[in-house]
């Protein structure tokens, strides 16, 4: 498949891409063309990997919001919503686990994910649509998980990262937190952290990266992780934490770690992309030959290509592609793409556009219905009405 006419993120002029066999085989200043090749023409838009989302929780998705007030930390919190709200997690956690996963590997994929970093086992997901990354041994917290200590000091997971959630809270034991585990890491693991905001720079060069959730966090703690400073030290990677604690769309969680100014925009940029790509061991990540063909293609709705990658929303995206196949695109290409089979997709609205999503959404959304029927998403099938 060939790509006309799309503008890179951070470029000036437009490039055509070429995509072989789930690869990125050619980027090229001048229009490609070829007799066995599908080719997409574009008029006004942006490309970019696919995002890497470095921090889900795929079955905690289909959760509101819980919490309505500033907490010290994650285990206050924790306890105050258990305490608080029994009736809506209960309502939630009977909707079977492998549902909710697959939702989460939709939410993702509506706007642009094509790798999401799961924390946790899953236990359901099958026949995924994007990259389910698994390389790793997932730790839940230092004041959480009973057996922490010797599961960070197995032998047989040493030459696996070793992600946990430290660090997240305001208080002196977030802090405390974060010395105690770097002190058990007799085996010098490669550690991830998630979240971090009473992390020191001290701290943070005990660290492989730190994965920053600004909106989780300010939802919690109306704080952030000093990123500003802790990037001198460990590489920063981002993640969005499920809709417990943020909004569906990484989006919105983007544009709020734009408005704090605590990474440029490259580095922001970065840490969905080439950063992350770089920590995790991925082909992914960078627009360039030999790479995965993870790509996204959006409306430009600015003049300036970085400042339309901000504004972006999941109502903008043109195309998804993973691994070179079409996951998603928008209804404008859809007499373009008369060569692939199109049955294999379903339309969804979104805010006024129409999306044709392959996979069956509608089965999935029905079927989480049949055990909570209040559940809103994002989207909506042809047979509802508007949301």
């Amino acid at each position: 498949m060939i790509l006309n006419n799309v503008q890179l993120v951070g470029g000036d002029k437009p490039v055509s891409i070429r995509v072989s066999d789930g690869k990125i085989a050619q980027v090229s200043d001048v229009p490609l063309s070829g007799k066995s090749a599908a080719q997409l023409i574009f008029t006004n838009a942006i490309i970019f990997p696919g995002l890497i989302n470095s921090h889900d929780h795929l079955d905690f998705n289909l959760f509101p919001q819980l919490g309505n007030k500033t907490y010290n930390s994650y285990t206050e919190w924790g306890k105050y919503i258990h305490e608080n709200y029994p009736a809506e997690i209960a309502a939630c956690l009977k909707i079977p686990v492998a549902l909710r996963e697959q939702w989460g590997i939709y939410k993702n994929l509506l706007c642009g994910v094509t790798t999401i970093v799961n924390h946790g086992n899953r236990k359901g997901l099958a026949n995924q649509l994007i990259t389910v990354f698994e390389k790793k041994q997932d730790l839940h917290s230092v004041r959480l998980e009973k057996d922490w200590k010797k599961r960070l000091n197995n032998p047989l997971k040493l030459n696996l990262p070793a992600v946990i959630h430290i660090g997240e809270g305001t208080n002196a034991n977030a802090h405390d937190e974060i010395d105690e585990l770097i002190r058990w890491n007799i085996l010098r693991r490669k550690l991830i952290g998630v979240h971090g905001v009473a992390m020191s720079p001290a701290q943070a060069r005990a660290f492989k990266a730190l994965i920053w959730c600004p909106q989780s966090n300010y939802f919690l703690l109306n704080k952030t992780a000093p990123v500003s400073h802790l990037k001198k030290y460990t590489p920063i990677l981002f993640g969005t934490d499920s809709t417990l604690t943020g909004h569906w769309d990484i989006w919105e969680h983007i544009r709020t770690a734009r408005k704090t100014g605590l990474l440029t925009d490259d580095e922001l940029y970065q840490s969905l992309s080439t950063t992350p790509a770089a920590i995790w061991k991925l082909n992914s990540g960078a627009i360039e030959e030999g790479r995965d063909a993870d790509l996204v293609v959006a409306r430009a709705t600015k003049p300036n290509s970085m400042d339309s990658f901000y504004n972006t929303t999941p109502e903008d995206l043109l195309l998804v592609m993973h691994q070179g196949n079409i996951r998603l695109f928008d209804e404008t290409l859809y007499h373009q793409l008369s060569d692939i089979p199109r049955a294999t997709y379903q339309k969804v609205y979104s805010s006024g556009s129409i999306k044709y999503v392959q996979g069956d959404l509608h089965l999935l959304l029905n079927e989480i219905r049949q055990y909570k029927a209040d559940v809103h998403f994002p989207v909506y099938l042809p047979s509802e009405p508007a949301a």
